[in-house]
């Protein structure tokens, strides 16, 4: 599934193509785990809730609840499609409602509360990253090429992962740009321990930049 970056150590390269599916319990779309700590036994990650981190791609097919994680914090990107409305469910009904229109739009709620998916028009595609606070925080900022794709930008913490959301984007490390990585949509690049690694950004696309620091 995945390949060191040209011989960098600390650097892994995961392949969107490479993504194993497997379906929700409920039926109501697909996951497909990229990158999890501890790493997951067997190949049964995308069922498993025994995690520090995780981050995954889902098709949700159908409107209809998350699974509830307590203790982790949840970040939602939406990828593709019409989009969808998250419903958080308190005692008296809906208490709020997180709306995702647009790709790239972002929702981030308690993995714990009642969460009700309504889908706008059709099956959507998102970006999860969820992350047990007692041990760790988890942040993710969208990164755009385009206007200012010259600009060096900083990756730090204990662990980062640079998801390509769409287009094609070459990520050079550091100043050795001979060993600049591509990432073509739904591809990762993991990099252990960067602690405050400059990174260049060059193409047409959109990068999901996760920062991991263990608390404990």
């Amino acid at each position: 599934m995945a390949n060191h970056a040209g011989g960098m150590a600390g650097v892994t390269l995961i392949r969107g193509a490479d993504l194993v599916a497997t379906p929700w319990k409920n039926g109501g779309g697909i996951t497909r785990e990229v990158a999890a700590f501890p790493s997951p036994g067997g190949g049964q990650g995308a069922a498993s809730a025994d995690f520090v981190w995780r981050v995954s791609v889902a098709d949700v097919a159908q409107a209809g609840p998350f699974s509830r994680y307590d203790g982790v914090d949840r970040t939602l990107v939406l990828l593709a499609g019409a989009g969808m409305l998250l419903d958080e469910l308190g005692d008296a009904g809906v208490a709020s409602t997180h709306v995702l229109r647009q790709p790239l739009d972002i929702a981030r709620f308690d993995g714990a509360t009642r969460i009700d998916a309504r889908l706008v028009d059709g099956a959507t595609r998102d970006f999860n990253l969820m992350v047990r606070r007692d041990v760790a925080q988890g942040e993710l900022d969208v990164w755009r090429t385009g206007t200012q794709q010259d600009a060096p930008r900083v990756l730090d913490g204990d662990v980062a992962l640079l998801f390509c959301a769409g287009g094609a984007v070459t990520v050079g490390l550091a100043a050795d740009h001979a060993q600049a990585v591509r990432l073509d949509t739904g591809d990762t690049l993991c990099v252990d321990g960067p602690n405050a690694l400059t990174c260049t950004l060059t193409g047409d696309g959109a990068v999901l930049a996760i920062t991991i620091r263990y608390t404990r």
